[in-house]
């Protein structure tokens, strides 16, 4: 069956002249009013873009930040309704609200082919709210914007596993399909976790073990090595009874840290921990940054990346791989003192003769703040969480309500 950016050519020709809610990931950084990163506008492009294409008129939806349920200056969506109309060589009308008097001009206005972008859905209390009342309440207003004869299209991956009004309510409430970047995402996510070629290697990072228990219990069985970098790789050393000096530690997770190794011997999986490590005297302190083994490290300095020689190591790790998928940095990468060794993976990365994921969130900014060409990598991820609950095997809401 034919498909345009994910969308059937049959969805495709039954918008034409309608009106079509889309919910994107429009959340980007900011400084002040400037986007830094625009990746998550750019990945939204292609499936505004074949809907107006198609005739259809098309309102975004989307978020910013996390404002408390009523308007906030510092998360509008102002800035990036004027890059989305540069990427789409077109004017995007901008509402300042997201159900009100501006919201129902703006779509009222709108012309076959023209799109509108609203404000912030989060300024709106129901959007993110529990109570299903609540939440119902913001979609019955959402999708009347459409009018009776609308549609809806999630295209939103980075929010996919979120239960909220824009993403979940939405489509129960019109005809909906699977926008082209949530298609993409669902298909690479699948080949993760269905009959992944071998060898498959699995790179977790980031601050905390706590955030990626569910990802490291249901790769275990699936993964044939896990690289550990990161702040997380010292509550693993500890668990080894090694000493990490003041580098982050959970300790409440040493005994399941022992419970993962302990079952990947079991099941032939190779779990590499770095060998040396990037050490400093305070976080953010790269005058002092030096290198020491990892089991040397000072009583008096903090961990803030894995060495060279690890680097190289992981580096060889990835080197036969067919099936990568990596979540979370090597270390502080903003600083330059401790961005080698995520600079390291990434550069292993680009190399990998299969498919090579990076996760979104941490990982994508630090691909793109390094340098490194997106289009060098199988795939990056636009949403990081969701693809840590996927990969969890947990069910994505957002995707599960689309699949009726």
């Amino acid at each position: 069956m034919t498909e345009f950016n994910g969308l059937r050519r049959e969805f495709l020709d039954s918008v034409s002249g309608k009106r079509v809610l889309v919910r994107s990931d429009l959340n980007v950084p900011l400084d002040g009013t400037r986007i830094t990163d625009d990746g998550r506008i750019r990945a939204s492009v292609p499936t505004i873009r074949a809907l107006a294409d198609a005739g259809a008129r098309v309102v975004v939806m989307a978020h910013l930040g996390r404002p408390k349920g009523e308007p906030d200056p510092a998360y509008s969506l102002a800035p990036v309704a004027a890059r989305l109309g540069e990427l789409l060589g077109a004017p995007v009308a901008f509402a300042t609200d997201t159900v009100g008097a501006s919201a129902r001009e703006a779509v009222t206005a709108l012309q076959d082919g023209q799109v509108a972008l609203l404000e912030n859905v989060r300024f709106n209390a129901g959007e993110t709210s529990k109570d299903d009342t609540e939440r119902g309440a913001f979609a019955d207003q959402l999708a009347g914007l459409a009018g009776a004869d609308g549609a809806f299209v999630s295209d939103g991956f980075g929010v996919v596993h979120r239960k909220q009004a824009s993403v979940y309510d939405v489509a129960q409430r019109l005809p909906h399909a699977m926008g082209g970047l949530v298609a993409a995402e669902v298909e690479v996510l699948r080949r993760l976790t269905v009959d992944p070629e071998r060898p498959y290697v699995v790179v977790l990072g980031g601050s905390k073990v706590s955030d990626k228990l569910g990802v490291i219990d249901n790769l275990l069985g699936k993964a044939d090595k896990l690289l550990i970098g990161g702040g997380m790789v010292f509550t693993f050393l500890r668990a080894d009874g090694l000493e990490v000096g003041n580098s982050l530690l959970e300790e409440d997770q040493l005994d399941t840290v022992r419970a993962y190794q302990d079952r990947a011997k079991e099941l032939g999986v190779e779990i590499v921990l770095p060998t040396d490590i990037v050490v400093a005297d305070s976080f953010g302190d790269e005058a002092s940054a030096r290198v020491v083994a990892a089991d040397a490290i000072p009583a008096d300095s903090l961990g803030l990346d894995i060495g060279p020689e690890s680097g190289k190591a992981f580096a060889a790790a990835l080197a036969d791989a067919r099936t990568v998928f990596w979540n979370g940095p090597m270390g502080v990468f903003e600083q330059p003192a401790f961005a080698e060794g995520t600079r390291a993976v990434a550069e292993a990365l680009t190399k990998v003769d299969g498919l090579s994921v990076v996760g979104g969130g941490d990982s994508a900014a630090a691909v793109r703040t390094l340098g490194f060409d997106e289009a060098a990598f199988g795939h990056i991820s636009t949403g990081g969480g969701a693809s840590l609950e996927y990969l969890e095997g947990k069910e994505l809401p957002g995707i599960t309500v689309l699949e009726d």
